[in-house]
């Protein structure tokens, strides 16, 4: 009976684990915690948020566009007076899209979330490459989880619109910039500035360089597909004469840039000068003393220049819509790199209001919850703009400090003196 007590508790007791044996790396175990969570968060985003959709439906003003198209019927012949989505984009961005008038409302739709949700993935990988990291570092899965809890990524999947697209062409052109590739630089560019002329202004980086490729590609890429949709596109005239005008007024509703908010809350004017005034003094500085390090530390340059720019673009244009956010993450994903400004609790805190989708409305303080609501995005935006600009500031001037410094040094007196 011994034995076979003896045998029957051997059966069920295992040996003691070797030490070290078969130990998977960190890199292994962050791996295990974070795709299971990517595959969920997806899913989510995708087959329940997305389908179900919202009140606003971006896809949907596009599709009904393109079918104008597609009838013969005028694009641009829409009602401003509604605060309904309305179809802004070029004759140029418009083409582009049409192919997806050839399939029903429901699958365009859907098969446009899925390529917008593909892109913010691919964007973050290929950043990732730039930075030198591979795509079986956890970092991929944990800035991607990072991602899909943000406001831009929810938005983007749930209102079906094209962000995701620009920002994977946003990082093409970083991309190309630092391996010097200047044509296909200003392709990417060029296809992004199609969509959203906020991207514009990043033609500022090949133009302090001389890079004359990426420029003539940058500005020629929408020029040259505008020429060729203009006799495509019915009442093409109407997006000059009609809707522009219509893009260059500053709202009070789905606007959270500095102009936008001010008249949201009825702030005097001079008061939204002053302030607006202040902010583009700080970029510029900001812009200015990055400038140093376009040689020397050219990714940097590149990302912190760029942030800056757009980040500029959404609080002091006319309009700023907080899910422009997204363009802004490469800044948030260099944190891993040395010398990166988002080495900063302030940017964190800028990074809350930017990307955060918590409601603050509240049913026991509802005015101070509704502003709350509504000025994150804008004060998220501010203390971004403060926090490159003053870092860029300061990492020039210890530059220029230390260099200053190395040439003043006085030599050791000689023995004999």
């Amino acid at each position: 009976m011994s034995s076979l007590a003896e045998s029957l508790r051997n059966t069920w007791v295992a040996d003691a684990p070797e030490p070290h044996r078969d130990a998977p790396s960190w890199n292994a175990v962050l791996n295990w915690m974070f795709w299971p969570l990517v595959v969920m968060l997806l899913i989510h985003r995708i087959f329940l948020l997305s389908i179900d959709g919202a009140i606003t439906d971006d896809f949907t003003t596009v599709y009904e566009a393109i079918a104008r198209m597609r009838e013969g019927i005028p694009v641009y012949n829409e009602n401003y007076m509604y605060v309904d989505p309305h179809y802004l984009w070029s004759p140029g961005a418009t083409i582009l899209l049409y192919p997806f008038s050839f399939a029903r409302l429901a699958i365009a739709r859907f098969g446009f979330i899925l390529i917008n949700a593909g892109c913010v993935i691919a964007a973050i990988g290929f950043f990732l490459k730039l930075l030198g990291k591979r795509p079986t570092s956890f970092l991929f899965p944990l800035f991607v989880v990072a991602a899909l809890l943000t406001e831009s990524v929810r938005n983007t999947l749930i209102f079906s619109n094209i962000n995701g697209i620009l920002f994977l062409l946003l990082v093409g052109f970083y991309y190309f910039l630092v391996r010097d590739r200047q044509w296909l630089a200003g392709f990417a560019i060029g296809f992004a500035i199609i969509f959203k002329p906020i991207f514009l202004p990043l033609l500022v980086l090949p133009l302090v360089k001389l890079n004359w490729k990426t420029i003539v590609s940058g500005v020629g890429v929408p020029i040259v597909m505008n020429l060729i949709a203009w006799p495509l596109v019915p009442g093409a005239t109407d997006y000059i004469t009609r809707t522009t005008p219509y893009i260059a007024q500053i709202r009070d509703f789905s606007n959270s840039s500095l102009r936008g908010m001010a008249l949201w809350s009825g702030a005097p004017t001079w008061l939204t000068a002053t302030i607006w005034i202040i902010f583009a003094v700080i970029v510029a500085a900001g812009i200015l003393a990055a400038l140093k390090f376009r040689y020397s530390d050219r990714l940097w340059w590149i990302v912190t220049t760029s942030t800056l720019l757009l980040v500029g673009v959404f609080f002091l244009s006319s309009l700023g819509q907080m899910y422009y956010s997204m363009f802004l993450f490469p800044f948030f994903i260099a944190v891993i790199q040395s010398g990166s400004l988002a080495r900063n609790p302030f940017a964190w805190f800028a990074a809350y209001c930017m990307f955060t989708p918590d409601s603050w409305k509240s049913a026991t303080f509802p005015a101070e919850g509704m502003w709350a609501q509504y000025f994150l995005p804008t004060t998220g935006w501010a203390i971004l703009i403060i926090v490159i600009s003053v870092g860029a500031i300061a990492r020039a001037y210890s530059s220029y400090s230390s260099r200053h410094s190395s040439r003043h040094q006085v030599a050791p007196a000689s023995a004999g003196a």
